[in-house]
Order: structure tokens, then C-alpha cells, then sequence
């Protein structure tokens, strides 16, 4: 006999309708999923948008080609996203709040490395990005081998970076022929085969974020730090109970992290055809709006979890939250607005994180039948 759950249609029912089904799926959590959470809000933006769109009541068009061309401001969010998926991932108030200061010092340090020493790109890149790591190791070093509280160490090293990223450029962008080329790095394309009917794809989707979120995948998914890196997160003594390095772990999430920040400072020297040295740190920064999409994204503030997937459909959300904000709120009220939107959308991510955390505590766990399997021997 087979049971029926609650709020559950039997499946040969021929009566069941497109809405029943739809109702169905809602009295079953199916929204329980971060990711098909986002995914539903930004169809349902998509949406609204073109209604106003429709009615007038846009100061440009909304379009496919709109939302395609905002995606460049989307490669840096992303990345930054995923690097504090690492870092928050690792508990025991694990966050960084120097990531655009990063972003800012390395972008400087490759266009000196590619504009005036003239050393070839992919070794301007690849220095910047190892810079990068470094600098992150410098944010690791303090919180996890000297204890410093991550908060509080990479607040330091914020106001540190920017400040010698200011004084190294004598407060002014980089720029030169080389560096003007290097611009074609981050602009739209058309895409092979199926380019003509569609819109114009940011290259640095391709050649950065793609790239970054693959490896990020593989790390977090199938290898040993990724399983590290989540049980450091979730219990930490129990991590160090199981033989795990917690301290090496928890540094090697910040390297990561700078390393990102690396990437995303040389992704910023060709979206602005220039080396900036506020590039991570004007106006609001890079690092808030980063946190803000991650735990839109389902990484939990406590550690222990998060999801890749989340993260990247996060700052899909965001960036195009922003985009409509300003077609709806033109000038400096849609930019101010947009703060406000950054704000209640982080309030609204972290007390979902909270309701999602509480209500998996009270589930119960189902009773263990049957022969216990062995535990094979590494």
C-alpha cells in the first residue's frame, strides 16, 4: 500500500490541472530551494519590467539587449560573490571586507606590470592574480593563525590596501595604449553559431567568471578541501577531532579569495580602459554588495553552507535589480535607491537564512534502518 502525503494529488489523477499542479508544488516547499527561489524572482522582475515597459512608465527601453549589456557589471559582482563563498564558508564569523580594496591594489599592480614594465599580459595576469593570493594570505594570517577577528582584521587591511593602492598611483588611473587595447577583454561579443539572434554577450563571461566558476565548483565539490572547508564551517571542533587543519583550511579559503580579487582587478583595468585605484572602493564598494549576494545566495553567515549555483543566480538578481531600478527611478534618486533596495533585500536574505536554518533544526531525522554499511579505510 502505497501512502499519500498531505496536500499530495495521486498522480493518475486525470483531473489534475496545470494550476492544481502549480499549488501542489507550493504546499510542498517547492520554494524551499534557494536557487529555484531566485530564479522565480528574477522571472517575476523580467516580468514586471516588461509590464511597465509596456505601459510607458520606463525612461529607456527594457529589452534583451538591455539586460545582456548590464552583464558586464555582472562578472565582477560574481566573482567577488564566490570569493566570499569561500571565506564565509569557513565559519567562526568568517567574512571580507577588503576584497575591493584587493580589487583596487591589483588592478594597479598589473597595469605597472603590463603598461610600464612592459612585461607580456598573460604574465601581468597571472603576477596580479598570485599578488592577489597574497594579499589574501596576509587577511588568513591574521584571522586564522593570530586569531584577529575576521571582521576586524580585513577592516584593517581595507583601509591598508586602499591606501597604498592610492599612494603607489599618486592618487591617479593608470592608462596607456596598452592598456586601451586590453579593453577588448571585457566588451560584448556576438556568440558563435547562434549569435545573430541574440544579443551581445560581455566577453568577460566567458573568459573570466565561467573559468573561475568552474574551478570554484570542482574545489568546493570534489576534492577533499571542499569537504574540509564545509566541516570547519559547520562544527569546528569536531573538524579538528576528525584530523582536519582547521587553521590551513580556514587560510587557504582567504587565499582563494584574494586570488579572485586578483582576477577581478584585472578584469576592471579592461571594463574601465584604465588602472583606477578606487576601482573596489568608490561609493559603496565592491565588498557589501559581494556579501549582500552571497547570503542572498544561500551561504549561511554561520558557515558550513552554501551553494555555487545560489551565489551566481544571486547576483543575476541583483545586477538586474539594479539595471531596472534606474529605467524606473532615473538620475541620482534610482542610484540612492538602489542602496535601499541592496538593504532590504540583505535583511530579507538573512531572515530566510534564519527561518531555512531554524526549520531544518526542527526537522526531525528519520530513524536509520536496515544494516549499517562499512566504513572503508582511506
Amino acid at each position: 500500500m502505497t501512502a499519500v502525503k498531505p496536500g499530495v494529488r495521486h498522480q493518475t489523477d486525470a483531473s489534475v490541472g496545470p494550476m492544481d499542479r502549480v499549488r501542489d508544488w507550493f504546499a510542498n516547499g517547492g520554494l524551499k530551494d534557494r536557487a529555484v527561489l531566485l530564479l522565480t524572482l528574477i522571472i517575476l522582475l523580467v516580468v514586471v519590467l516588461s509590464i511597465l515597459d509596456a505601459a510607458g512608465q520606463t525612461s529607456g527601453e527594457f529589452n534583451s539587449d538591455y539586460l545582456a549589456s548590464t552583464l558586464i557589471a555582472y562578472v565582477p559582482l560574481a566573482l567577488l560573490a564566490i570569493a566570499e563563498l569561500f571565506v564565509i564558508t569557513s565559519g567562526r564569523g568568517g567574512i571580507d571586507l577588503s576584497v575591493g580594496s584587493m580589487v583596487s591594489l591589483s588592478g594597479i599592480v598589473f597595469a605597472m606590470l603590463f603598461q610600464q614594465a612592459g612585461l607580456p599580459m598573460v604574465v601581468s595576469i597571472v603576477l596580479a592574480v598570485v599578488f592577489g593570493a597574497l594579499l589574501g594570505a596576509v587577511n588568513g594570517f591574521l584571522s586564522a593563525y593570530l586569531g584577529f577577528p575576521p571582521l576586524i582584521a580585513t577592516l584593517a587591511t581595507f583601509y591598508g590596501y586602499r591606501s597604498i593602492a592610492l599612494v603607489v598611483s599618486e592618487q591617479r588611473p593608470i592608462s596607456g595604449p596598452e592598456i586601451s587595447e586590453f579593453y577588448n577583454a571585457a566588451k560584448a561579443i556576438e556568440l558563435p553559431l547562434i549569435g545573430q539572434s541574440l544579443p551581445l554577450v560581455p566577453l568577460g563571461v566567458f573568459t573570466f567568471l565561467l573559468p573561475v566558476a568552474v574551478v570554484a565548483w570542482f574545489v568546493l565539490n570534489r576534492t577533499a578541501y571542499g569537504r574540509s572547508l564545509y566541516a570547519i564551517g559547520t562544527n569546528d571542533t569536531a573538524a579538528q577531532w576528525a584530523g582536519i587543519d582547521t587553521r590551513r583550511t580556514r587560510m587557504g579559503a582567504f587565499v582563494a579569495a584574494g586570488a579572485i580579487s586578483g582576477l577581478v582587478g584585472v578584469y576592471t583595468v579592461a571594463q574601465f580602459a584604465s588602472a583606477r585605484p578606487d576601482a573596489g572602493t568608490s561609493g559603496s564598494g565592491m565588498a557589501l554588495p559581494a556579501i549582500t549576494i552571497a547570503v542572498l545566495g544561500g551561504v549561511a553567515i554561520t558557515g558550513g553552507i552554501g551553494k555555487l549555483s545560489g551565489v551566481l543566480l544571486a547576483a543575476l538578481l541583483i545586477v538586474w535589480l539594479n539595471a531596472s531600478i534606474l529605467l524606473v527611478v532615473p538620475g541620482n534618486d534610482g542610484a540612492q535607491a538602489q542602496l535601499l533596495a541592496l538593504g532590504l533585500v540583505l535583511l530579507g536574505a538573512a531572515l530566510f537564512g534564519q527561518l531555512s536554518l531554524r526549520r531544518r533544526r526542527l526537522t526531525p531525522v528519520p530513524p536509520v534502518t536496515g544494516a549499517v554499511p562499512a566504513v572503508r579505510s582511506q
